[in-house]
């Protein structure tokens, strides 16, 4: 009769399956290499086969590896959070990552009930790509992503759609007026995130379904915030989230420029590696989050 397979080899195995390496799986676990690498091979041993192709960099799993993850995964992480949810809370702080502009404009008013009951962040901010390699690394309990990550190492969940908006201050509205769009913003100076335009690109292909020409005048900051200010006053034309320039809409120091029959919209996800983290205050930091997205998606709409 077969020995009962150890729980924590299971645990372990899921998580070098997920991570690709060794190293970093015991990071994300809080044990030594050699721990890692000691019960992987007892599972080995004890299962009859080799689970993962060592490399020079990481680890592969072998097709009989790929079938035990999928077979163990969602029980294990059942578990997990089963047992996050019955653990005293820590005060250890929950590292939170993502845009600066959704972070500072929206996310942390999201938060402010956990922060006032005394859930302690640590927040960074950077480029989406960035932030899920230092979430994979340990670095961050969750992620705002403007992407769904593809890899099979985090776990992610639709948070909140951004709707973009095509915007102008009034002084250039009123130029535009009955004028063709978008031929007609070649006229006009453009202010950009970045010189490859992303937000714009993704507008251009929504909505006029074409390519976004490079504009003639283009002027490029790396600050949503700050091409907010500018063009509201009256440097040029630009795409935002319309969340965040709400405000200055309302008040008429940003115009709309062009109302498409369906607003283009991104999705956003929060992003954690599986099994969560080992501190609950992270689990409570993304049940806000989430429940406060939806509540201000409802708002925003309406």
């Amino acid at each position: 009769m077969a020995e009962p397979l150890d729980l924590n080899q299971l645990r372990t195995f899921l998580a070098v399956h997920r991570a690709g390496s060794f190293t970093a799986a015991a990071h994300l676990l809080g044990v030594s290499q050699s721990t890692v690498t000691a019960q992987i091979r007892a599972l080995e041993t004890g299962l009859g086969r080799e689970l993962f192709e060592r490399r020079a960099r990481g680890v592969a799993p072998l097709p009989y590896a790929d079938g035990l993850a999928a077979q163990i995964a969602a029980p294990l992480d059942r578990l997990s959070d089963v047992a996050d949810a019955g653990r005293t809370p820590s005060a250890e702080p929950v590292h939170l990552a993502g845009p600066a502009e959704f972070l500072g404009a929206v996310g942390m008013r999201m938060l402010a009930p956990l922060i006032a009951d005394g859930v302690q962040l640590r927040v960074a901010t950077g480029l989406t790509e960035q932030l899920l390699a230092e979430l994979r690394a340990g670095r961050h309990d969750l992620v705002v992503a403007t992407r769904r990550p593809t890899d099979r190492a985090l776990v992610a969940e639709p948070f909140t759609d951004e709707e973009f908006v095509l915007v102008a201050a009034p002084v250039w509205a009123d130029r535009l007026r009955g004028a063709p769009l978008p031929a007609a913003l070649a006229e006009v100076p453009a202010v950009a995130y970045d010189i490859d335009l992303p937000i714009i690109r993704r507008y251009w292909r929504y909505v006029f379904n074409a390519r976004v020409p490079v504009p003639d005048r283009l002027t490029t900051v790396p600050d949503l915030r700050a091409v907010r200010a500018a063009v509201a006053a009256g440097a040029g034309w630009t795409v935002l989230p319309k969340y965040l320039c709400r405000a200055e809409l309302d008040s008429s120091t940003l115009m709309v420029l062009h109302q498409p029959d369906e607003a283009p919209l991104n999705t956003a996800f929060l992003v954690h590696r599986p099994g969560g983290s080992a501190n609950p205050h992270a689990a409570l930091v993304r049940r806000q989050l989430l429940a406060a997205a939806k509540a201000w998606w409802a708002d925003d709409e309406c």
